[in-house]
């Protein structure tokens, strides 16, 4: 088995040096420009340290549905949710009443969002992941339409609310640009080894894990797999959504038609890759934070955006096998 993966590593580097010599970069070349637009200055650590953030707390959302053997894909839809209504409270209520509630009414929004897929899933066996990516697409039209009639702010041509006040955003733990540490990120750490703990200290994660592990056991063993399916599904919504209400309050300020690049996307590989530890997702999520910064340095050599994508899918990929591989072997 060790020879098909030392295989697949291979052939997945072969591709990807074929990939950057068509561009006209060299490998090493382009590992150099990479590493220094993401880790090589303040200004890039900075920017590093943006990206990974939502990606920590959209991973986790991931994550805890995964534990679950839950695929929630519509994590985006649920932080577009979050960020949008987030917004809507902050620029009503303003000072620290407004962060506080924004942050759960993203919270919530997010879970409500899930909700439906959750039920769908418990009771009527529906799968999520169609059911999810509907919901998406549904999020995202919704929150354009909105961002472009009721919440756009008045005067401006772009689809876009107004700026939430600096009383009502999230303070700075480091601000000495270009290197900016906003609380937010310090959140996403603490949820980590929240959740780890959650995960493996109390009953209700014990429950969650069996009921992902192996849901008729589970069913034998007393836990209603049917309620552990959409506390799961709800949770990680809740979750997404506090990952966009983050974003705004943190970062941006303001929501506009195209918030989000695809974190909820990306925070499914960041989820994937972590492997069964909560913990795991601190070092997946900086990673594609380096990817996604160090992709734009890239595409300044001429380097297709899509290069990036291409490693991240070769580090799923990769990760897949490697984890498939231990189970096999404790089998």
């Amino acid at each position: 088995m060790i020879w098909r993966v030392v295989a697949l590593i291979s052939g997945a580097l072969a591709i990807l040096a074929g990939a950057l010599l068509s561009a006209h970069v060299g490998p090493m070349e382009a590992i150099r420009t990479l590493l220094h637009g993401s880790l090589g200055s303040p200004a890039a650590i900075g920017g590093t340290l943006r990206e990974t953030s939502p990606l920590l707390i959209a991973g986790l959302a991931v994550f805890i549905a995964l534990r679950a053997g839950l695929f929630n894909i519509g994590v985006e839809g649920q932080l577009l949710c979050g960020a949008a209504s987030c917004t809507y409270v902050a620029l009503k209520i303003p000072n620290v009443a407004g962060m506080l509630l924004g942050i759960l009414v993203g919270m919530l929004a997010g879970a409500l969002w899930a909700l439906p897929a959750g039920l769908i899933k418990a009771y009527r066996n529906g799968h999520e992941v169609i059911t999810t990516i509907m919901l998406n697409n549904v999020a995202l039209y919704l929150t354009s339409a909105l961002v472009s009639g009721p919440l756009k702010e008045k005067g401006q041509q772009d689809t876009t609310t107004a700026t939430v006040a600096d009383a009502t955003r999230l303070p700075w733990i480091y601000n000495h640009p270009p290197v900016q540490v906003n609380i937010a990120l310090i959140v996403g750490v603490l949820a980590a080894f929240a959740l780890a703990i959650w995960l493996k200290k109390t009953v209700a994660g014990y429950q969650l894990q069996a009921a992902g592990a192996n849901p008729t056991a589970a069913k034998f063993a007393g836990i209603s797999t049917a309620r552990t399916t959409l506390l799961a599904m709800t949770v990680s919504g809740a979750i997404g959504g506090l990952a966009g209400a983050m974003q705004v309050l943190a970062y941006e300020g303001r929501f506009y038609d195209g918030f989000s690049p695809g974190y909820g996307f990306d925070a499914l590989g960041v989820a994937l890759l972590a492997g069964s530890n909560p913990l795991g997702v601190l070092p997946s999520s900086l990673l594609f934070g380096i990817l996604a910064k160090g992709g734009i340095a890239l595409q300044i050599d001429g380097v297709p955006k899509g290069i990036t994508t291409v490693v991240l899918g070769f580090l799923i990929l990769i990760a897949a096998v490697v984890r498939y591989r231990k189970v096999n072997t404790v089998a």
